[in-house]
C-alpha cells in the first residue's frame, strides 16, 4: 500500500472513531417560572426575534442541527452553545440579580447594533437568524425599556442619568 493511501485509511479511521467521543448535547427542562417571560414583559415581535435569533445558544431550548452530531464540527457547536448559556440563559434568567439582568440587557442591544451577534459561524448554517435593522432597533428599544422596568424608572430618562445608571450596575 503506497503512503498516500494509507494516511487517507487512517484518517478516515480517525474520523470514524471520534464519531464515538462526542460531546454532550443537553437541553435540561425549562421551568417556566425562570425564564425571562416570567420576569419581563417580552412583546410577541421581540420574542420572535430572540426565539429566531439567540435562543439555540442562550437557553435550554437549543435545536441541535445535524451537524452537531459529527465530529469533530459537534465539538465546536457544543461548546459554542455551553459558552453562550454561561453568558446569559434566557431559560435561566430569574436565577440572574438586577444588576446582571441589567447587564445582559445592555450588552445584548449593543451586541446586536455592533453586529456581534448572533456569531458569524451561526449565520452560515442559519441565515434566518440574520437580524435586519428593524429588527435591531426592535430589539434596542426594548432591552431599553426593560432595563428601565427593572431599575424602577421610566424609559425617557435624559443621557446624563442613563449613563450614571450604566455605572452604577456595572461590576
Amino acid at each position: 500500500m503506497d503512503k498516500r493511501k494509507l494516511i487517507v485509511l487512517v484518517l478516515v479511521l480517525i474520523a470514524v472513531v471520534i464519531q464515538f467521543f462526542g460531546p454532550a448535547r443537553t437541553n435540561p427542562p425549562i421551568d417556566d417560572s425562570k425564564t425571562i417571560m416570567a420576569d419581563l414583559q417580552v412583546p410577541v415581535e421581540v420574542m420572535q426575534i430572540l426565539e429566531r435569533s439567540c435562543f439555540d445558544c442562550h437557553s435550554y431550548a437549543t435545536k441541535w442541527p445535524w451537524y452537531s452530531y459529527i465530529a469533530p464540527v459537534s465539538w465546536l457547536v457544543v461548546n459554542d452553545v455551553n459558552e453562550g448559556r454561561r453568558h446569559l440563559n434566557f431559560s435561566a434568567w430569574t436565577d440572574y440579580e438586577t444588576k446582571k439582568k441589567v447587564k445582559a440587557l445592555d450588552e445584548l442591544c449593543e451586541e446586536v447594533e455592533e453586529g456581534g451577534m448572533p456569531l458569524k459561524p451561526y449565520l452560515w448554517m442559519h441565515s434566518d437568524a440574520r437580524l435586519s435593522e428593524q429588527d435591531v432597533q426592535t430589539l434596542c428599544d426594548w432591552t431599553k425599556s426593560a432595563i428601565a422596568t427593572l431599575r424602577g424608572t421610566t424609559p425617557t430618562n435624559d443621557e446624563d442619568e442613563d449613563e450614571h445608571e450604566k455605572d452604577e450596575y456595572d461590576y
